[in-house]
């Protein structure tokens, strides 16, 4: 599945004749140089999700990936409780695991729970079904397919993640499509209201997602009735709570029935603490370092594996880029890789640094101040001068009075330069930056930037 998707996103760039795709499962034993690296089949939302093990030369480090124990799985491939514990029994010496749901106790839900939640509500409504998931959660869709098919609905998909997933899977045989279910949206007019199911994407409220448009009434083929009912099979990811929370309200103020939440309908793919607790005593690891998720759940999953008896010392929370070392079995925390966003401007890539963006962030805050002087360099004197010129500090004609001052003070701040034979450039820049930027912060309380430019004739 993983493949498929990766496929059809290097086509899309024109590259997938030369680039070499290489199939694995849970089964595959693969080597990274001299490095074996083995996997073991997880739970979680899409299908074929592996954990790693990767056996290095002072022992094993796991990483988990995205995990549950779902103990019905939709597709019926249960995650490898034994191997695991076969890595586990061996020697692990680091383990990495998602720290998603360390704050949430007890077990998560299983996805087949979700599938009866869905089929209740597809049951209960007589009008248009309107429903929206992660479009990489394939079991959701297998279920939103079956309880489309099990209510005599033809399904509409919209959205391109969620048409290209749906392609892929279909053709793969992970979801299990019904003859004749599918409609176009052009075709969608055309059946009843209670005959029709569309399935879109847009569960985390994002702003070109089909989901917004149609709550804003901004979708081409679909509009929004207070006889429709939306299902958010999905929760908010941290972060994107205010934009999913103004697209239910944007969906209420239309007047349409929204499920979302709590109501049976969404189950998470993250395993809760006792599942976490599970994960540490099966692979007993020598260090543990809690992953993927904010640093709060990662501080929770620590506490777990306290109780499950790792060592205080030897549970290490690092931040993006930090290192941690391995060294004749002993761990210690290294130096820092480069790490974070990369930022585009233009044609460029990485190309505006850090300097350059504290003097955008400096201009948009507080403006900007231009000084011109013309001095003589013989006499050593100020042939005309100083100009200033103010763009984004302040208003020219409410601020004469200010920059006359400041006109003064260049104008003293020169002829003190002149006198004490101070004649650089750099220098007299210098001066006039500092005792400008002191004389505006104690009338304005603002650091414009200030550029001096000096002219010599």
């Amino acid at each position: 599945m993983t493949l498929g998707l990766v496929e059809e996103k290097l086509k899309e760039a024109g590259i997938h004749k030369q680039t070499t795709l290489r199939l694995i499962d849970s089964n595959s034993r693969v080597k990274l140089g001299s490095t074996p690296v083995t996997f073991f089949r997880t739970s979680h939302s899409i299908p074929d999700c592996v954990g790693v093990c990767v056996e290095t030369a002072q022992g094993a480090v796991v990483h988990t990936g995205d995990f549950k124990f779902d103990q019905t799985p939709v597709d019926g491939k249960h995650a490898e409780i034994g191997k695991m514990a076969a890595i586990g029994q061996k020697g692990v010496l680091c383990l990495l695991s998602d720290s998603t749901n360390a704050e949430r106790p007890g077990t998560t839900k299983s996805e087949a729970e979700v599938g009866i939640g869905i089929k209740d509500v597809f049951a209960r409504t007589t009008g248009r079904l309107i429903v929206t998931s992660f479009a990489s959660n394939v079991h959701r869709l297998q279920q939103v397919i079956q309880a489309a098919s099990a209510s005599n609905r033809k399904l509409a998909v919209v959205g391109k993640s969620m048409v290209r997933v749906i392609t892929i899977a279909s053709k793969l045989g992970y979801l299990k499509m019904p003859k004749d279910i599918l409609i176009d949206m052009d075709e969608v007019n055309r059946y009843k209201p209670e005959q029709v199911v569309i399935l879109t994407t847009g569960s985390q409220g994002e702003p070109m997602s089909a989901l917004t448009r149609m709550a804003r009434g901004a979708h081409r083929h679909i509009t929004i009735t207070p006889n429709d009912t939306v299902i958010i099979a999905a929760s908010a990811i941290p972060g994107n709570e205010k934009s999913v929370s103004a697209v239910i309200d944007q969906l209420h103020r239309i007047g349409a029935d929204v499920v979302y939440g709590s109501q049976a309908v969404h189950a998470s793919g993250h395993g809760s603490q006792e599942e976490l607790k599970l994960m540490l005593n099966l692979m007993r690891p020598k260090y543990f370092l809690p992953i993927h998720g904010e640093i709060r759940m990662q501080h929770a999953h620590r506490e777990l594996g306290l109780q499950v008896g790792i060592k205080k010392e030897r549970i290490y929370i690092v931040e993006k880029g930090e290192v941690v070392e391995f060294s004749k079995k002993q761990a210690r925390r290294g130096g820092k890789v480069p790490s974070g966003h990369v930022l585009i401007d233009g044609l460029g890539v990485g190309d505006v640094g850090n300097i350059v963006l504290r003097d955008r962030r400096l201009l948009s805050k507080d403006g900007i101040l231009v000084v011109v002087v013309t001095l003589n360099k013989k006499t050593n004197t100020i042939v005309s001068g100083p100009n200033i010129i103010s763009r984004g500090f302040v208003y020219v004609r409410e601020s004469e009075e200010l920059l006359e001052k400041s006109n003064e003070l260049v104008t003293s701040i020169l002829q003190k330069c002149v006198t004490e034979n101070v004649n650089e450039w750099s220098s007299l820049k210098s001066n006039i930056r500092e005792g400008l930027s002191r004389f505006l912060f104690e009338k304005t309380k603002r650091r414009p930037m200030i550029l001096p430019i000096i002219m010599e004739v």
